[in-house]
This record gives C-alpha cells, sequence and structure tokens, in this order.
C-alpha cells in the first residue's frame, strides 16, 4: 500500500521547519506502511562542496575511523555520524574518489544518495522510530520527500526501502507496481545503470537520472515515464532544486496536493496535510491521471 509525502517550500522562512513539518506528515501515514521509512531532505549547497550519505549496518566498525581513514587514501573530509548513517562531506571534486575509496577500505557500507544537497535516511521500522534515530526534526532545508513502505514484492531491507537514489541529488518514492521493470531493468544495465536491490521502485529511479542524463528536465523525465513505464505508480521526485509528481494514466493510487504562497505539499491522503501551516487556505486537488506537476526554484528564481 505504502504512504508517501512531499514538501517543497516557496517561502524561505519556513526553511528551518522542514524537518519537523515533513516528520509529522510521514508519520500520519504509519500505517499505510509499517515496514520501513525514509526521508530525503534537500538543503542549500556550499559552492564546491558535496556529501554522500552512506548506511551501515554495523556503524561502530565502518564508521569508526573513517575520516582519517579517508585522508590517507588522500581524500579529506568531514564525518557526521547519525545512528546507522553517516555524512560525509567533501570537495565536490573529489566525489568519485571517494566512492572507489570506499570500496576498497569500507567495503560492507552502503551509499544511500551524494550530491551537492540531499541527505537520505532510511531504515527498516515505523516512521516516528526513523525519524526520532535520525533526528529528522532538527533538520532543515528548501524540500523534501518522504516515505513509509509495506512491502509487497521485495524484501523487508534498508536497501529496499525508499527513497531511491541513482544520480546526484536526484530521489524517488513510489506507492504501486511497475509490470516492465525487468525489462527496463536490462535496458538500463546496458546503458551503464547498477542496481542495489530487486525493487521495481529502483528502476524507476534509475529510468528517470538516465533520461535526464540525455538533459531533460525533471518534469521531461516524468513525461516520458508515462510512455515508457506501464503499472501502476504514484511518484514523487526531487532533484536538487525540483520537485515532480506524476500518477499513471488510471490513477488508482490516491494522491492529494496542497498549494498556497508558502509551500507545495503532496501526501497519499489529505490527513498528511491537515498541520501544515495555512493549510485552511491552500488550493487542495487531486492530482489528475497521467499529468505531470512540476516546481523547480532555479526556474521561479
Amino acid at each position: 500500500m505504502c504512504g508517501i509525502v512531499g514538501l517543497f517550500l516557496k517561502d524561505k522562512s519556513l526553511e528551518p521547519q522542514l524537518g519537523n513539518l515533513l516528520s509529522d506528515m510521514l508519520i500520519t501515514m504509519t500505517d499505510r506502511g509499517p515496514d520501513s521509512a525514509g526521508i530525503a531532505i534537500y538543503g542549500d549547497p556550499s559552492e564546491g562542496r558535496a556529501k554522500i550519505t552512506i548506511q551501515s549496518a554495523n556503524p561502530g566498525v565502518d564508521f569508526d575511523g573513517l575520516a582519517s581513514d579517508l585522508e590517507k587514501a588522500g581524500i579529506k573530509v568531514e564525518v557526521s555520524i547519525k545512528s546507522t548513517h553517516a555524512i560525509i562531506e567533501l570537495e565536490a571534486s573529489k566525489l568519485g574518489n571517494v566512492r572507489k575509496a570506499l570500496e576498497e577500505i569500507r567495503p560492507a557500507v552502503r551509499l544511500m544518495g551524494s550530491g551537492e544537497s540531499v541527505e537520505i535516511y532510511k531504515e527498516i521500522g515505523l516512521p516516528k522510530d526513523v525519524v526520532a534515530r535520525f533526528d529528522v526534526r532538527s533538520m532543515s532545508g528548501t524540500h523534501g520527500i518522504g516515505h513509509t513502505r509495506m512491502a509487497t514484492e521485495s524484501a523487508v531491507t534498508t536497501l529496499g526501502a525508499h527513497p531511491f537514489s541513482t544520480g546526484a541529488d536526484q530521489c524517488l518514492v513510489h506507492n504501486g507496481s511497475l509490470s516492465n521493470h525487468n525489462n527496463l531493468r536490462r535496458e538500463l544495465v546496458r546503458e551503464g545503470m547498477t542496481f542495489e536491490t530487486q525493487n521495481d521502485s529502483e528502476v524507476a529511479a534509475a529510468y528517470l537520472t538516465a533520461e535526464m542524463a540525455k538533459g531533460k528536465d525533471l518534469g521531461q523525465a516524468l513525461t516520458g515515464a508515462l510512455d515508457d513505464l506501464d503499472g501502476f505508480f504514484t511518484f514523487v521526485v526531487g532533484t536538487k532544486s525540483g520537485f515532480g509528481v506524476v500518477r499513471d494514466p488510471i490513477a488508482c493510487k490516491p494522491a492529494v496536493m496542497a498549494e498556497t504562497d508558502q509551500y507545495v505539499a503532496f501526501g497519499s491522503e489529505y490527513r498528511a496535510l491537515v498541520n501544515l501551516p495555512g493549510i485552511e487556505n491552500a488550493r487542495v486537488w487531486e492530482p489528475e491521471p497521467a499529468t505531470v506537476y512540476f516546481w523547480d526554484h532555479d526556474k521561479a528564481a
């Protein structure tokens, strides 16, 4: 079944509240998915800097001395540990180097996401526990998306939780089921994409990454998904500056959106939105089938 939420802030004064607002939205969707939960938070990027979110099943071992070991490999980093996840901050030009170094010195860690602005936290468990474990409420940012999962087609694992990130500052949450994901996965592998799981949602994320690598923006990539992806789906997607929503042509999965001068919000159900500031004055609507909704901070500027 799954529950998905998203929040794109237009009003910078709300940015310190992003983590708290998203946390409340996600926790409200707990009964739609008690297996695992995750949140992606987009913050203002620092020029010339990048970060990688990693996860470990044994953080006491994998994160101990990580910064010094990477420095020995010639990469100066700052490491911030949050429970089973760690954020590695470094010069953007060293991003590829640190990926290779991690494969050698910490082969057990798993990459959750990377880029200039995104941090991704996801684990098995209820949303309230995941939110508390990573102190999501204290996080600020410009936009974010979240997911609580009820697994139907693949194992309940940390890697199987959403959001899925397959490109820099790109991630996706999904409610539904794709029917052509195996064929599409093979095509994407031939194009050079790699996969961590057998989850159909990871294929959807990789499809969007591949399309944007061809020069499309998020809105154009989501439009292409309507022709190339088969099945039932509602996607909420984030990029460094953008936020997009699309439903399949049948649109049997529930979805509601709200927009004010301060934000655009998405929830699987309206109750996920009821505590947002000014919701009583928002324009509230059900997103149309086979219709792409797309907002971008850079284009608004």
